[in-house]
Order: C-alpha cells, then structure tokens, then sequence
C-alpha cells in the first residue's frame, strides 16, 4: 500500500465500510438460519447434515469459478460474490417454498459466501503496511464484529418484541450485501491474476495447506453442530443464539485486533497451537457438559464453548498471514488462498457427512472427541511452522 503509515486511504475506508455491511447481512442471516431450518422444515439431525453438501459444495469450486472469471481483479470479484450473497439472501427469504427450492437459493448464497472468503483477506493483506498484515486483518476483523453485534442485537429484539420474520430478515441482509457490492465497486481495480496461476500448487505451501484441511475440518464442526446441539440439544430459541453471537462479538472487538498484533508479534506457530489447545477443552465442553454438570451448569458451559469457537474463527488470519510471508508475489497470495477455500472443503464435506452418521448412530458427544482429535492433530502439524 502507498499510503504513509498514518493515514488512510480512500480505498481502505471503503473496503472497511463495505465489510461492516457485509459482517451485519451475514449476522443476520447466520443468526437466524437454524431456527429458520428447525422451525420452517422441522428436519432431522440427518438431514441438517446432509444440507451441508449444497452448502460447502461452492467452497469445492470456488477455484474454478475464480478461473472462470480470470479477465476480473480480485476486487471486481468481490462485487460478483457480493451480488451473488445478496441473491442467494434474497430468494432464501422470498421463495423457500419447499426444501427443496430453498436448497437451490442456499447454494447460491454460499457460493458467493465462498467466493469472498480469500479475497476478504487478499484485499485486507493489498490494503496492508509492510509487516503489519496482521494488525490490518486484526482491525477489519474488529470492525466486523461491530457490525455482527448489531446484526444480533437486531435479531435479538426484532424476534423477542417485534415479531420480525424470517422472510424480512433475509431481505434486509441482501440489502446490506449490494450495499457491500456498491463500496468495493468504487475502489480502484487491480491487476487480474493469470489463470494459469490460480491452479498453481507449489510444494512451499504443503504445510498451509495441511492446516487449512484441518481448520476446514474443524470449521465444519462449529458451523453445521455447534448451533444445532443448542438448537436442538438444549432447546435454544432464536433469540439466545442471537445473544451468544452477540457476546461474542463483544469480546471480539477487543479481541481479534489483539489477535492480529499478536500474530504479527509471536509469529504463527505460538497462535495456531494456542488455537488447537483450547479447541481440544472446547470439544470436551460442547460434548460431554451434560454428563459432567447440571442441567444449567452444563447449558453455561455449552454457551462459553460457543462463544470461544467463534472468536477463534478468527486465527484464520494467521495462516493468511503465513501465505503472505512465504508467498514470491501478491498473485501468489491470491491463488494460494483461491485453492486453499477449495481444498478445505473437500475434507469438510466429508466431515459433515461423518459427523452426521456418527451423531445419529452414537450420539452427538462423539462428534465432539472428533473436533477433538482434529484440534491435536492442528497442534502438531502447527508446531512444524518455522520460527
């Protein structure tokens, strides 16, 4: 970035506003969509697993989508998933008519979901200063967490008091979505990364990728059972999740800029096997609190593994920032990033289908010793990370 350290430039101020808007349409929708699954289509453990598939399969192609449209840079490609997000929103919220048809819009969403996920942090990285490329993702995360807070506090109390639908509230979010298509558009564009490069696997990057495959695997966990073992486990509403991603935003907006500080300061390796530690006590508190407490004691403990699964979604800075720091050029970044989405996937589907199977057949505790043993293998594999 050419900007002097001190200043901020216009193209920072209008990424930064455009993933507030983002950050607020995804709360909404992310808030909600459980309980929209539960309460609208009254489906089984099973098949809220199986939705997975439709939902992750865009995470599997998002490389080739990118190549697809190889002539657009990285921030063009953000306004198309952008429209794609929002178009997913929208007919999620306007036209799930049967489970089915709702499945086609929830593909849709996701893809574009999928598609911004590298160019979130390839932009963020672009707008960074040398060295600080973990305070730069550190201060988008933060302000992201501002808007995911005023995404759940407006679920909070449009369900609890005003009788808001799940229908206005996919609306709203597509809303929010083109608005963050609008404010990416007015930056300037880069140059498009090669074709070529975007299918490019350089042996350099076999650790990133081992790590991502395992955060893939880990992230599919949090996503697809954590929120259905307090749906359906513990009998949550839609207005406690709303509180729990709340919370959590709360102490994110302290949190992940301290996080990205802390990863420009101790290095990856110290912050991605601190992440597998305290996801090992997680696991065990999500899958066992019911064995081991109260009722209401097991619920609170429950809720504080929510909460910290979500901040530590956000150690997926670091191995961003790994990228950057191994990687011979910013096209590089982009395509390692590109596949990376793309091969997280194909072990996370499969994770979801085991976990799906191993939860209806053994009960859910076990899904969680899975995370927990996903969670030591990221320890080690992390420690491998040159100092």
């Amino acid at each position: 970035m050419n900007t002097k350290p001190g200043l901020i430039s216009r193209d920072f101020m209008l990424f930064l506003i455009a993933i507030v808007c983002f950050a607020f349409g995804y709360s909404l929708v992310d808030t909600i969509f459980n309980n929209f699954l539960d309460e609208r289509f009254a489906i089984t453990s099973l098949q809220r697993t199986l939705l997975e598939f439709p939902r992750e399969i865009p995470g599997l192609i998002t490389m080739l989508v990118a190549a697809a449209f190889f002539f657009f840079c990285t921030r063009r490609l953000a306004v198309l998933a952008m429209i794609m997000t929002a178009a997913g929103a929208m007919l999620l919220g306007l036209l799930s008519s049967s489970y089915s048809i709702m499945v086609i819009w929830l593909f849709i969403y996701s893809l574009g979901q999928h598609l911004f996920m590298p160019l979130n942090a390839d932009i963020g990285m672009e707008l960074a200063h040398k060295g600080k490329t973990g305070k730069r993702l550190g201060q988008l995360h933060g302000v992201s967490n501002l808007a995911a807070i005023a995404g759940s506090a407006v679920v909070f109390v449009g369900f609890k008091y005003f009788d808001l639908s799940f229908t206005t509230t996919f609306v709203a979010a597509a809303g929010f979505f083109l608005v963050a298509a609008l404010l990416i558009w007015l930056m300037r564009k880069n140059r498009p990364v090669p074709v070529s490069a975007r299918f490019t696997f350089n042996r350099k990057f076999r650790l990133y990728y081992i790590l991502t495959v395992l955060y893939g695997a880990r992230k599919q966990i949090f996503i697809t059972f954590a929120p259905w073992i307090l749906v359906t486990i513990y009998e949550q509403p839609t207005q406690s999740l709303a509180t729990l991603f709340a919370i959590g935003g709360i102490i994110g907006i302290v949190f992940k800029p301290l996080l990205g500080r802390a990863i420009d300061h101790y290095g990856e390796r110290v912050i991605l096997a601190g992440e597998a530690v305290v996801l090992i006590f997680v696991c065990i508190g999500y899958g066992f609190a019911r064995q081991l407490f109260s009722a209401e004691l097991a619920l609170i403990v429950a809720s504080a593994c929510f909460i910290t699964d979500q901040l530590l979604m956000s150690v997926s800075m670091a191995r961003a920032t790994y990228v950057k720091k191994i990687a011979a050029n910013p096209q590089e970044v982009t395509a390692v990033l590109t596949a990376g989405v793309s091969i997280d996937h194909i072990f996370s589907i499969g994770v979801a289908l085991l976990g799906g199977i191993i939860w209806q057949t053994v009960g859910y505790e076990y899904v969680f010793l899975l995370g927990g043993l996903i969670a030591l293998a990221n320890f080690f594999f992390a420690m491998r990370i040159r100092r």
